[in-house]
């Protein structure tokens, strides 16, 4: 019985907004009736985040069939993950000859595939083989499922969503409203640390994160949090480096045995539950996403996107910045423009 009033309460958490996702994990009951058929795919499900972003999104009642996918491991953990008593049926793919198979008709293809960054390593050093298996998938997609919406976690995202748009417009399906790059953990760890030092709960806590997914290219704007908190510049300071060194603090407190897989996975089902909504015609869906944007110089930006019925409905603006802010918006736009040229040249070189 507790089990079971449990996953009714995980499934329901989904269906509010991401804001206030823990303040409603105690309701119960879903109807499924009138939920339109949605099919997920995720590519690297069989990996450290694909297998627990593969359980969360089976938790989603959204989804009505899910589609897992890697290179190897993927039959068992459908079985295991086919088991749990909610909506979605589950099938696993394996190997390259399968990826068409898994990809056909879906609505959402997320994308956690390739290596974990280890201690030492920056976020540059898996470009080469990451941009690969990127380049792969995404060629894939472009021809079984030319119309799904992109969420890509592979790293590093500065990069790997300016080759996936070269991989589509290659291939003629480019469509600039579906392809996202997934930078939720930066605005998951900006809430979570904002919320502890202010004392604030952390149900309540909003903070829009702008620019890119990696290092000084991570911009905070906790200025424009919710809700306000009397913390002192120093703090402020302090917050924003700690929000972008987050993935290296989980690196190094790992030693040497991963990165960060458990709270990726969850900020993954986080932005692939928005995108399902938007989709179902939920109004009112905002999330920080890196998408094709013209709110800068860059063509490639992360804020806040209104999502709908076709993907990106709206790339809303930066609001008004700090002067750290602004001196930190400064200060990354060379290095996240740097990330995205490097993305187009090897999409086009190799």
């Amino acid at each position: 019985m507790k089990s079971s009033l449990l996953l009714r309460s995980i499934r329901s958490s989904f269906t509010n907004s991401t804001s206030s996702i823990s303040t409603h994990l105690t309701r119960r009951g879903y109807g499924t009736e009138s939920v339109p058929e949605r099919k997920v795919a995720v590519l690297g499900a069989a990996g450290g985040i694909g297998q627990p972003l593969a359980l969360l999104m089976k938790l989603n009642p959204l989804v009505s069939r899910l589609a897992l996918y890697d290179i190897a491991g993927t039959p068992g953990v459908a079985a295991d993950i086919s088991h749990i008593n909610s909506r979605s049926e589950v099938a696993g793919y394996m190997g390259e000859e399968q990826l068409g198979q898994a990809l056909e008709g879906s609505d959402v293809v997320i994308i956690p595939a390739g290596v974990p960054r280890k201690p030492g390593m920056t976020r540059d050093d898996l470009f080469n083989i990451n941009a690969g298996i990127v380049k792969s998938l995404c060629t894939a997609i472009s021809k079984y499922c030319p119309n799904a919406l992109v969420n890509m976690i592979s790293n590093p995202v500065n990069s790997t969503v300016p080759i996936a748009a070269e991989v589509f417009k290659k291939a003629g399906t480019y469509d600039e409203k579906k392809l996202f790059g997934v930078t939720t953990l930066d605005v998951v760890r900006a809430k979570t640390f904002y919320a502890g030092k202010g004392k604030i709960p952390v149900a309540d806590v909003n903070v829009p994160v702008v620019g890119g997914h990696a290092g000084i290219t991570i911009l905070p704007l906790f200025s424009q949090a919710t809700p306000k908190s009397n913390l002192s510049d120093e703090e402020i300071v302090a917050l924003t480096k700690r929000t972008q060194d987050g993935g290296t603090e989980v690196v190094e407190a790992k030693a040497g045995k991963g990165s960060a897989t458990l709270s990726m996975a969850y900020a993954g089902a986080i932005f692939a539950d928005a995108c399902l909504k938007g989709l179902n015609g939920v109004s009112d869906v905002v999330e920080c996403s890196f998408v094709q944007s013209s709110i800068t110089e860059l063509p490639f930006f992360a804020s806040k996107v209104k999502l709908g019925k076709n993907g990106v409905e709206e790339v809303l603006g930066l609001g008004p910045l700090s002067d750290y802010e602004r001196q930190g918006l400064e200060l990354l736009i060379p290095e996240l423009k740097a990330s995205i040229e490097k993305g187009v040249k090897f999409a086009n070189q190799n």
